[in-house]
């Protein structure tokens, strides 16, 4: 008997110790690369002035997001007159613990940071917005390898919004949109920093970071480019399906016009996968099934311009889509769509969600609506929800890049979150917040 609880006991600590390091955050939108936590035990309730922060610490202006290993956070800062700024915080305390930086001047209109890093074993991932790749030991804190995935694959003159890239690791492999003109997807050995193989330029340059879809019992890496115009009148967007070991294009969906593409591609399970975007894009609801003589096809489900997502992808959630849909064109706040591509609801400005960060945990989304404040929100296809919410974030990009300013507001709190250990990591202009949401 004295065994068996000893055994039972040994079990549960398992458990525990299991659901710990599954709460890391090691990339962008998490484990699943699609905002979903395990945490548990998210706050219900928060005080009048929200939830309590427990630190703060001085960030540059930008767009990229953290990620969390082992009780450590970590951002790729930047300062447009430098370059980019690998740097780990104490997740607890907000203590810098170290830093890596490397020169890579220059700015673009809505300047600074861009991507989220990726961590995998004992090293971290890193792309700039001038195409700098890095490989950085957690241990050592020193590059391991380094490219360029723009000018090492023929790029001249940096993108409009320069460089941004998430990258994804699979096996031994790390896989990256390059879009230069003698590349479109690359994959590298991980430690090494070799190529393994890459595909031909896929069309114009966009802003997606790859991402994993099951399509039957395999795995697709999924991109989805850019297309030449807007609205009717644009042409050459593309979805495509590639083989992760190879490089090889297995299938291709040509109905997708978005002239400036950012969220990547949703798995929904049964090979189907949404496809979402800005500027009068919507989405796309696809569905790719491979043949009996080993080919692919794919089936467009639905089109609707009534539900997009101009910088981040929707969450799925008990089969409902949910996504911030205000673009240049409409305010149509945070959005409800069904499987079915029936939209269910949506807040328009009252509140507006704009283009901000969003995970789902212990069943309830946590959002930041891309301006001032930080959401807790029941998802429900019934009706939109809010539980509470807290403003947290503050204004910082006016001035900076007045041009920025008009066209994307004041405040463009746009990055995305992470979530780990009852922790979350926001950011706004200047500032990385963590904050308690979790017992």
């Amino acid at each position: 008997m004295k065994q068996r609880k000893m055994f039972i006991s040994a079990l549960v600590l398992l458990a525990l110790i299991s659901n710990i390091y599954a709460q890391d955050w090691p990339q962008y939108l998490g484990p699943g690369r699609n905002g979903v936590s395990s945490q548990k035990g998210i706050l219900r309730t928060w005080p009048q002035q929200g939830p309590e922060v427990l630190w703060t610490a001085e960030i540059g202006i930008g767009f990229g997001g953290p990620v969390i290993k082992d009780g450590k956070a970590y951002l790729l800062d930047r300062d447009d007159k430098v370059g980019d700024k690998l740097r780990c915080f104490d997740l607890s305390t907000g203590k810098e613990l170290w830093n890596f930086g490397y020169e890579a001047p220059g700015s673009v209109m809505f300047p600074g940071s861009r991507s989220i890093p990726t961590i995998d074993g004992n090293f971290i991932y890193t792309v700039g917005p001038y195409g700098n790749l890095y490989c950085i030991d957690l241990n050592t804190h020193k590059p391991v390898w380094n490219t360029n995935v723009w000018s090492g694959f023929g790029g001249g003159e940096i993108p409009k919004w320069a460089i941004t890239q998430c990258p994804v690791v699979y096996g031994d492999l790390l896989i990256l949109a390059s879009q230069a003109p003698e590349a479109g997807v690359v994959a590298y050995d991980k430690l090494t920093g070799k190529v393994k193989w890459t595909t031909p330029s896929l069309g114009p340059v966009g802003y997606v970071s790859p991402t994993i879809v099951k399509v039957g019992t395999e795995d697709h890496i999924v991109m989805i480019t850019a297309s030449a115009g807007r609205g009717a009148s644009a042409s050459g967007g593309k979805v495509v399906g590639i083989e992760p070991m190879t490089g090889k294009i297995l299938w291709e969906y040509g109905n997708w016009q978005c002239s400036i593409p950012a969220p990547c591609a949703i798995d929904a399970g049964e090979g189907r996968m949404l496809i979402t975007g800005g500027y009068q894009a919507g989405c796309a609801f696809i569905k790719a099934v491979k043949n009996a003589d080993g080919t692919y096809a794919v089936t467009e489900l639905f089109k609707n311009p009534d539900f997009g997502a101009h910088t981040q992808p929707p969450l799925l959630v008990n089969g409902y889509f949910y996504g911030q849909y205000s673009t240049n064109e409409r305010k149509d706040g945070l959005v409800c769509m069904g499987m079915d591509g029936q939209v269910k609801w949506k807040t328009s400005r009252a509140p507006l969600f704009d283009k901000g960060g969003m995970i789902v945990a212990d069943g309830l989304i946590l959002a930041t609506d891309g301006l001032d404040k930080l959401y807790l929100i029941e998802p429900d296809p019934s009706a939109f929800k809010p539980v509470a919410s807290a403003d947290m974030l503050k204004e910082g990009a006016a001035g900076k890049d007045p041009m920025a300013s008009r066209s994307g507001g004041p405040t463009q709190n746009w990055a995305p979150l992470a979530l780990s250990n009852g922790l979350l990591l926001i950011r706004d202009q200047g500032r990385l917040l963590c904050i308690r949401v979790a017992k």
